[in-house]
């Protein structure tokens, strides 16, 4: 099959969304698949205000399905609800086409957090949006309760996976990890309010508190941190070397859909801490992890749990089943429209 993927989030951005994208990706075109990335690398781009690393696409929807119609795609996806899905949106509306969506990030909250804006006033957005994917992707039980609740419908699930080649228990110590005191509390993400990682910042377990990632609040944060490790972002090898020698991975977001840094840590054998929120009670069980609503009792726990569970458990997750959970929920163009 032909399949046009249309994106508002891509490399060089590193996330959740991207890494998932490029990760199935590889795995259906494994399968055999050819798949066509619809990104904003190709447009002339705004930087989006308050993450000005995340670049918005100036395009025009017929720019964008020329380019769909050119790759002679069966299977329409749009995995963002930014600009450039926008325009692939009203292509495929005016062609009579069908096409799929995903729910990958809690915008309604994000935005609301950054602009002091009731969230409702998003969700409408959110809506009318997905109204007319034949399918809308989404991660969790619990993000399929959220939809439903706020009136989307025609929901079909769409897992993660890990690069179980990459993400093992044996990675040896980082040397930024030498001399460091024990237990090693670690977080990986964007460094970003919605993020919720001063609360992580504020607890009070003993050990050192390392922090893998950049994004827009990560200088204020290092001022007022002054006894947490800031590394920047890391990636392959060396992101595995971290989880896999840290003794605690915490998970501080209120707001994810998913977290795919959690099982990548699970992977490697490293419990998780978390709040008892969409995503950590979908991915987390009592064995590999620890989900309580003050913190420090959640870090403390996990730090009881077994790594060797954690290493089995997170090698359950697999991109492959990801890639054929997304494959079925396409909507392949209907013979009478590709003849």
């Amino acid at each position: 099959m032909r399949i046009a993927i249309v994106t508002d989030a891509w490399s060089p951005q590193v996330n959740g969304v991207v890494r998932t994208l490029q990760a199935v990706r590889a795995e259906l075109e494994r399968m055999g698949h050819h798949v066509l990335i619809v990104s904003p690398d190709l447009y002339g781009s705004l930087p989006c205000p308050t993450y000005p690393e995340i670049r918005l696409a100036v395009a025009s929807s017929r720019s964008v399905g020329a380019r769909i119609a050119a790759f002679g795609a069966e299977a329409v996806h749009l995995a963002t609800e930014g600009p450039l899905c926008l325009a692939a949106r009203q292509w495929c509306l005016r062609q009579g086409r069908p096409f799929t969506t995903a729910y990958h990030t809690q915008f309604p909250d994000y935005v609301a957090r950054r602009t002091g804006m009731p969230a409702e006033w998003f969700w409408r957005y959110i809506r009318w949006f997905h109204a007319p994917a034949d399918a809308v992707l989404v991660s969790t039980s619990s993000i399929r309760r959220t939809l439903e609740a706020h009136g989307i419908r025609h929901l079909k699930p769409w897992g993660r996976g890990v690069d179980l080649a990459l993400f093992t228990p044996d990675a040896p110590i980082p040397e930024a990890f030498a001399g460091l005191a024990r237990p090693i509390q670690l977080y990986v993400g964007r460094i970003a309010i919605e993020k919720n990682l001063e609360a992580f910042l504020e607890t009070d377990q003993p050990g050192t508190r390392v922090i893998v990632g950049d994004g827009p609040a990560r200088a204020e944060l290092e001022r007022r941190f002054p006894d947490a490790h800031f590394l920047g972002p890391l990636s392959g090898r060396a992101l595995a070397r971290a989880y896999a020698s840290a003794d605690v991975f915490v998970f501080p977001s209120r707001t994810d859909t998913f977290g795919l840094v959690m099982i990548e840590a699970l992977a490697c054998g490293t419990p998780v801490a978390a709040y008892p929120v969409s995503g950590p009670i979908d991915v987390l069980t009592p064995q590999v992890g620890a989900m309580r609503e003050r913190l420090d009792d959640a870090i403390a726990e996990a730090l009881t749990r077994d790594r060797t569970a954690c290493a089995a458990y997170g090698r359950s997750f697999s991109w492959d089943a990801s890639a054929r959970q997304f494959l079925a929920a396409l909507a392949p163009l209907p013979a009478a429209l590709a003849a």
